[in-house]
């Protein structure tokens, strides 16, 4: 497959970090280990020292970022999973290489350009395990063993290159992931650098813990966000119309596990899609920690807002019940290549594929701009480049990931690539003058579940765009046409409860963040109809009440 190639030009923003280079040609190719996680919220990342976190810690995630670099403005370009995974692959936005929703239409194109593939032609030997998500059969992969679409806790299903059809194996899914990588660790040709991706399923919904977690922070009551009863008093009718409350769209039996009130079809399908891959000995475990309290909850009575914080505590129990899975693996992970001698000269990276909300604004979930579910974690780890202990907080995007793993490896990057390499970062943290200062972010997935509308907007470091805009319909076709503005100045109001959009005091910025935001729209040859509706068309093909 020909590309057309961008020649990245070695200036002194690309190049490594004195002496590093001479490091470079006596180890040899530089590796590349990319573990992603599902949803995994940065607040739930004790390097980033959220107060959750503090009571829940991650030591595993914190020693690769203690060792290296910590992000703390990360961030996606469409906060939802199977367009994110088909971004890290080209280091394109979503409208540029197809994948624009979560669900098969329309599904990723997997012909098309992504860095494993020219890695491979570059000579690595290439892999991806866990989670794929993507709809196709995966290329660019000397070797993979992927997850059944959003995969599961228990005792999950893989397809393999040698064998395609899913074969169930049993286990909890963080550690059999985390066994399939090393196993292939071990086994690679040593011949050749090598890039592995380790996709993690959690800690995607439902939230099922591996069961000998079942009962860690139960004496632990950990703090409500201050934005837990948000009213959305000064936002449009997205964050009003948006289903993914704790209050309402949380589901006793689906994600709380409130097993006693299995009252119909569709709770039964989702609590049982878990409970029913575990063993008979798994099962009386749950029930044995689950049920007496289930019944405590049940005999008190709980409504209202008690209710709603009892939901609360319980989700974010649960949540970070795998997040500790999770964290061990990683462990797992880095102590192989620590003792194996591959840390010095392997770049590791820790992300997940958006941002998740932990109870902010009443929510879970993720999908819209505010920096919840727009902002990602990441941390990375390259002992040639990286001095231990760096932060950065310059603007970096998942767009980002593909170009810095090709300029690593010395690829040329296709022009068709939109991120830029993060390399002259790693040094001190610090960003070249001629570094990006704005984000572009494009949501499409409605109608779909939460009810979230599609928008667009443009962030800065101090101020955030975001401009609500289509034609309705819903689930049920009965959601009314929105077309709002929302402006946020996120060093006066970093929790973005004020939307500041009709204040004219911010004339002068919204002018300008709408000219960028145009700009922008117009250099990636947004179409028309992605970001705007006929209105008055609308109007009139309305039916009439």
């Amino acid at each position: 497959m020909n590309h057309k190639l961008l020649t990245i030009p070695m200036t002194a923003a690309l190049l490594p970090a004195a002496g590093v280079a001479t490091a470079q040609q006596k180890a040899g190719p530089v590796n590349i280990v990319h573990i992603m996680s599902d949803d995994h919220s940065y607040q739930t990342i004790s390097a980033y020292g959220g107060p959750v976190s503090k009571l829940a810690p991650t030591p595993n995630i914190d020693r690769l970022a203690a060792r290296g670099i910590l992000f703390t403005r990360a961030y996606v370009e469409n906060s939802i999973s199977s367009p994110s995974r088909a971004t890290l692959l080209t280091g394109k936005y979503s409208h540029q290489h197809g994948q624009i929703k979560l669900g098969r239409t329309p599904a990723f194109n997997a012909d098309q350009m992504t860095f494993p593939k020219l890695l491979q032609q570059a000579g690595y030997q290439t892999a991806i395990f866990g989670k794929w998500h993507l709809w196709s059969v995966p290329q660019g992969f000397d070797d993979y063993k992927i997850l059944n679409g959003q995969g599961t806790y228990y005792n999950p299903e893989f397809s393999t290159k040698e064998h395609p059809e899913f074969v169930r194996e049993e286990g909890y899914v963080a550690n059999i992931v985390t066994n399939d990588a090393i196993d292939w660790l071990e086994h690679r040709d040593r011949n050749k650098p090598f890039c592995l991706l380790v996709h993690h399923k959690s800690v995607h919904r439902n939230w099922f813990p591996e069961l000998k977690y079942a009962e860690l922070y139960e004496d632990v009551t950990f703090p409500e966000p201050a934005t837990f009863f948000d009213d959305y008093s000064t936002r449009g009718d997205a964050a009003r119309l948006q289903q993914m409350t704790i209050e309402h769209e949380m589901k006793m039996v689906d994600d709380c596990k409130v097993y006693e009130l299995l009252e119909n079809k569709q709770a039964k399908n989702n609590f049982n899609a878990e409970f029913l891959r575990m063993s008979p000995a798994e099962q009386e475990r749950f029930k044995a920690v689950y049920g007496p309290l289930n019944e405590k909850m049940l005999a008190a009575g709980l409504k209202g807002k008690d209710l709603v914080r009892w939901k609360y505590q319980r989700y974010i129990k649960d949540y970070v019940r795998c997040v500790k899975s999770l964290d061990d693996e990683i462990g797992r992970l880095l102590d192989y290549l620590d003792e194996n001698g591959l840390s010095e000269n392997t770049i590791v990276v820790y992300t997940s594929d958006q941002g998740f909300y932990m109870g902010e604004h009443n929510w879970f979930d993720k999908r819209f701009m505010y920096e919840e579910s727009f902002r990602t974690p990441l941390v990375m780890s390259f002992p040639q480049q990286i001095a231990p202990g760096t932060v950065c907080d310059e603007l970096v995007q998942n767009i980002d990931f593909a170009p810095t793993y090709l300029a690593l490896a010395g690829v040329e990057v296709p022009a068709e690539v939109c991120g830029v390499p993060l390399t002259p970062l790693f040094a001190t943290g610090k960003a070249p003058a001629d570094w990006r200062d704005e984000l572009y972010y494009h949501y499409y997935d409605y109608p779909s579940i939460h009810n979230v509308r599609r928008h667009d907007g443009i962030a800065t470091r101090d101020y955030k765009l975001i401009h609500f805009k289509d034609q309705g319909g819903g689930s049920k076709g009965k959601d009314l046409p929105i077309d709002s503005w929302e402006l946020y100045d996120l060093k006066a109001d970093p929790l973005e409860v004020n939307n500041v959009y009709d204040n004219p005091r911010y004339a002068e910025i919204v002018a300008d963040l709408k000219k960028r935001l145009a700009d922008k729209r117009d250099e990636l040859k947004i179409e028309e109809s992605e970001s705007k509706f006929d209105l008055e068309a609308w109007k009139r093909k309305a039916p009439k009440k």
